[in-house]
């Protein structure tokens, strides 16, 4: 099985995209649409040797009801997956380019540690680069997140790794900055070389 394979042969551990895109945007934030099915999902993706899953949602400004609601939406998507066995990467994305991002990540950061007094066992957080460096330390040492990981937002891959590498215990989870660069008209060469570079500049980042 793919995900057998991957993790067992490859090193890569395996999550499955669980949300199914966003709602219109009321107090500041996008909830993630309904999820129809999921038990049944995460029933399969468990019996398929999947390690966790990814919800993502989005933060566009700072707004206190919104971003409570955005944060009780995660953690009740999490408890769902976790009761599958299941790691959940809770993803409540804030979009770098709002004018009040640091406003809304203190807030964010205030729900998510008010959230994680009521989660039995652990669970991921998939954050945007906080605007003040180390500003997630209090949830990256926080005994209920296994682990903190970054999104790149739609900075670019040199941005990115030069914000994440001043961030301590978190490492990259980027997407776009990570295939910025790559094109299907690359040989096989210049495309490896490309990805090459990519990986060991966000692994470099990723280490501090």
């Amino acid at each position: 099985p793919t995900a057998t394979y991957l993790w067992e042969k490859r090193g890569v551990v395996p999550f499955l995209k669980i949300d199914k895109g966003l709602e219109a945007e009321v107090d500041g934030v996008q909830l993630m649409k309904p999820i129809p099915g999921l038990d049944d999902l995460l029933e399969r993706a468990a019996a398929a040797g999947i390690f966790g899953t990814k919800e993502r949602s989005v933060v566009n400004a700072a707004n206190p009801a919104g971003i409570a609601s955005i944060v009780a939406q995660q953690f009740a998507i999490g408890r769902q997956v976790a009761a599958h066995g299941l790691m959940p990467i809770l993803e409540p994305e804030v979009t770098i380019s709002i004018a009040d991002k640091a406003q809304a990540e203190a807030l964010l950061q205030a729900e998510i540690l008010k959230a994680l007094e009521g989660v039995e066992g652990q669970v991921m957080l998939k954050l945007s680069l906080p605007t003040v460096p180390d500003f997630y330390l209090p949830l990256v040492k926080h005994p209920k997140v296994l682990k903190v990981v970054a999104l790149s937002g739609g900075h670019a891959r040199d941005t990115a790794n030069a914000i994440l590498a001043q961030n301590h215990g978190i490492i990259a989870s980027f997407s776009r900055a990570l295939s910025e660069g790559l094109s299907a008209q690359q040989s096989d060469a210049e495309f490896d070389a490309v990805l090459q570079g990519a990986v060991d500049g966000i692994y470099a980042a990723s280490i501090t």
